[in-house]
């Protein structure tokens, strides 16, 4: 099964959307100066908040985003917030993930500036270092100096061909509508979503709601049922 991880939040309602819809992970952004990032404090009020009115439930993974911060801040936090996961979304190396004290997802930056050879090959070489040491892997659209969340797709061809190797999830403008699609090309062990469930620049419910219900019906899709269904509509 695919999992799913719905990214930026930073009210309640649509954070509650996701824990109900059957989201794997929820996420928050805490590199300063992102648009969807928010403070030590706000982030500590957020999941109190949501945490509470999940009313003693086990919530979806929370998985806080870094971008090379101060590893000994990173930890710090970790331990405030009570994150599962950290997501670290910049150029840290081995030595810098080797002082995280939380599971690691590492984002491998795809530039949609680069020519695909050459993405190919940096890719791989990251992938294989961090898969090694045990971290998660997501691919991500990151043009030159950006972090991600900025709504811009990768090329799906190279992220398939890095799936084909290495268990990888997959971020960059994926919406309800186009998930069951990337689904279908890429064959990634997960989903990452968050400019394309917002409305206004707000992270909508029925759009988080709507993501995570695509998400699993393009498994049911992909599963031997699925196959069979897909195959009798063809020869219809």
């Amino acid at each position: 099964m695919t999992r799913v991880q719905v990214c930026g939040f930073q009210t309640t309602e649509p954070m509650l959307a996701a824990a109900n819809a059957g989201a794997d992970a929820v996420a928050l952004v805490l590199i300063p100066g992102l648009k969807r990032s928010l403070s030590p404090d706000q982030a500590e009020e957020l999941l109190a908040d949501y945490r509470r009115q999940l009313g003693g439930r086990r919530g979806p993974e929370v998985v806080g985003l870094f971008g090379g911060q101060d590893a000994a801040e990173v930890n710090a936090l970790v331990e405030r917030l009570g994150l599962d996961a950290v997501q670290l979304c910049a150029d840290e190396g081995m030595g810098y993930a080797a002082q995280m004290r939380a599971p690691i997802y590492k984002v491998i930056g795809i530039d949609p500036a680069l020519p695909r050879a050459a993405n190919l090959m940096r890719a791989m070489v990251l992938m294989q270092r961090h898969s090694m040491a045990g971290h998660r892997l997501v691919l991500d659209a990151k043009p030159q100096g950006a972090y991600g969340g900025t709504g811009q797709r990768l090329d799906w061809g190279v992220a398939a061909d890095l799936a084909m190797a290495y268990e990888t999830g997959l971020a960059g403008g994926l919406n309800p509508d186009k998930v069951a699609e990337a689904i279908a090309q890429v064959r990634p062990a997960g989903v990452d979503a968050s400019s394309g469930i917002e409305t206004d620049g707000e992270k909508d419910p029925d759009k988080v709601r709507a993501f995570v219900e695509a998400v699993r019906a393009a498994d049911r899709e992909r599963s031997p049922g699925g196959l069979r269904r897909l195959l009798g509509r063809r020869r219809a």
